[in-house]
């Protein structure tokens, strides 16, 4: 099967696999997992941070970081598609009892005018306050696209002159840095706090990192184990991710040239609206113009995956699909669709 579902589904390579078995371990919730403090280290570096910390997915990582940004009946902003309030089961509501005041973004980018606007201050006694603007970068459904510098740029100077927190889902960051040529700083810079999953186009079976100052991770450590994400012997999964910062993410670039392909090659097949142009990291969501298409979504789907190919109408590369594969994956989108 060719899976493009998901960067999630990667799996371990047997490099890997090998670092997790040699991995040396230790209590982590004592701070004792020398492979996590290692990550952990690493990971501040690379975020430019002061400090960071490891935590199982990347949902424990936002809501954790919501969690130590606000309090309940504060009011975060955010734009509509952001994963926190259409992918984590509500947990904005359920553990940090907060709002969302919702925009309506550009392929998930929102303008600091916007933000400007959003804005409410706790002076009015019946709103509630704005405490936290919360940006995902690159952002999943807006197709993989990179969240432009100079916008995050201007939405901190608003957020900063009205005195309000910026939180970074930073989950495919690093698909944003290596398809810009910035360094992930270039984008942490402007945020108080950011998160980083490993377990995406990295390759690491399990784990997300949150990093920010040393104070703001200390509060975060007694909500990691309120929330259950407190791990033990953990260094073996944190032995991954350090290899997955090692070795994995100049070829990030990789699962765009095949992203960018499969884009171009399926373009021209019936009845699909699709812009290669639009595609600037791994992701890209295909269309169907119901006038001109023999299926709907469901069909497609389900012709692909008749013909080895698991897709939905978002699809995304990743370390376990070669070129091959894409190419494979192309054909058969066209060849079910101009039959």
């Amino acid at each position: 099967m060719i899976d493009l579902r998901s960067d999630t589904v990667t799996k371990p390579s047997p490099a890997m696999r090998r670092a997790m078995a040699e991995a040396e371990v230790g209590d982590d919730v004592f701070g004792e997992d020398p492979c996590i403090n290692r990550l952990q280290e690493m990971a501040a570096q690379l975020l430019g941070k002061e400090a960071a910390l490891f935590v199982p997915s990347g949902t424990m990582a936002n809501q954790l970081s919501i969690k130590v940004h606000t309090q309940p009946g504060d009011e975060i902003i955010m734009e509509r598609t952001n994963h926190p309030f259409n992918s984590e089961s509500g947990g904005l509501a359920a553990l940090s009892g907060v709002q969302v005041n919702l925009i309506d973004g550009q392929r998930g980018v929102i303008t600091a005018p916007q933000v400007a606007r959003a804005v409410r201050h706790g002076d009015n006694i019946h709103n509630a306050p704005t405490r936290l603007v919360c940006v995902e970068n690159t952002h999943n459904r807006g197709g993989g696209n990179i969240y432009p510098l100079e916008t995050i740029r201007e939405i901190h100077d608003v957020a900063r002159h009205e005195g309000v927190a910026m939180h970074l889902d930073g989950a495919r960051l690093l698909n944003a840095c290596v398809a810009s040529g910035l360094p992930a700083t270039a984008y942490t810079q402007y945020f108080d706090s950011c998160t980083l999953c490993l377990s995406k186009g990295l390759g690491a079976p399990v784990g997300s990192i949150i990093a920010a100052s040393a104070d703001f991770i200390r509060q975060t450590l007694r909500y990691r184990k309120m929330f259950g994400g407190g791990m033990r012997q953990a260094g073996i999964l944190a032995a991954a991710g350090i290899y997955a910062l090692e070795h994995h993410v100049e070829r990030l670039a990789e699962d765009h040239q095949h992203a960018k392909l499969l884009a171009e090659r399926i373009s021209t097949a019936r009845g699909l609206r699709i812009n290669p142009q639009d595609v600037e990291t791994n992701i890209l969501f295909i269309h169907l113009d119901p006038t001109e298409a023999r299926m709907d979504a469901r069909g497609l789907q389900q012709a692909m995956r008749e013909r080895d190919v698991l897709a939905s109408m978002r699809l995304v590369t990743h370390l376990d699909v070669t070129r091959a594969q894409v190419e494979q994956a192309a054909q058969v989108i066209c060849e079910v669709l101009d039959a």
